[in-house]
């Protein structure tokens, strides 16, 4: 007999899980297969990757606990085209038969798995018809002349090198040109590669400890 695990998840905590248990003990029994563990997820939404009961089934799965994983719909796994495929790629590399019993799919016959052929391929048209139009808007971006990413910083570099070396704390020299800490250091990294000049009268650094520019 096989050795099955069910697994059941509702978005909210007034929502009863009692149902989707039912059914699926129900299935487990008409097809005669033993349920040996039961995974639930209650309150937590599908759109969240990581969740304790989904977790744990795959671990057990990886374990090789059981050879079938019982769900009472595909959106009790995932709510993403991608994560759903991800779980189901998984489980079929491990050896685990993936069947939902809204969608009547069985991933351990033929049709179970053109189905889930099929989804993947329409994902992955779905990603490519995304990346198109990113890189047509760009293109459109680039005719029209508009800016591509982020602007380049309108403030005087050289000040901010002056102040930085005059012993101004990070914090300090970020907030008088209103930029970040971050970008502080970026120009004085810069300044040590000699991307910028360093005005004349002050000294050059000489090496850089994390993001901060020591002399």
């Amino acid at each position: 007999m096989k050795r099955a695990a069910i697994y059941c998840r509702v978005s909210t905590a007034d929502q009863k899980i009692e149902s989707q248990l039912y059914d699926l003990r129900e299935l487990a029994a008409q097809r005669g297969i033993e349920v040996v563990a039961e995974y639930q997820d209650c309150g937590i939404s599908g759109s969240k990757a990581r969740r304790p009961g989904l977790d744990a089934l795959m671990a057990d799965a990886r374990r090789k606990k059981f050879s079938v994983v019982l769900v009472s719909a595909f959106d009790r796994v995932a709510r993403s085209v991608r994560h759903f495929l991800q779980v189901i790629d998984e489980l079929e590399s491990l050896g685990v038969v993936f069947i939902s019993r809204r969608e009547q799919v069985d991933t351990s016959g033929m049709m179970g798995r053109l189905f889930l052929t099929l989804i993947g391929s329409i994902a992955e048209l779905e990603s490519d018809l995304i990346r198109e139009r990113v890189r047509a808007g760009m293109r459109r971006a680039r005719l029209e002349g508009r800016q591509i990413g982020r602007s380049r910083l309108d403030i005087n570099r050289e000040q901010v090198i002056c102040d930085r070396r005059s012993g101004m704390s990070l914090t300090t020299v970020a907030k008088r040109h209103n930029i970040s800490r971050a970008s502080v250091c970026r120009l004085m990294k810069e300044a040590v590669c000699g991307d910028l000049s360093i005005p004349s009268g002050l000294p050059m650094p000489l090496h850089t400890v994390g993001n901060e520019v020591i002399a």
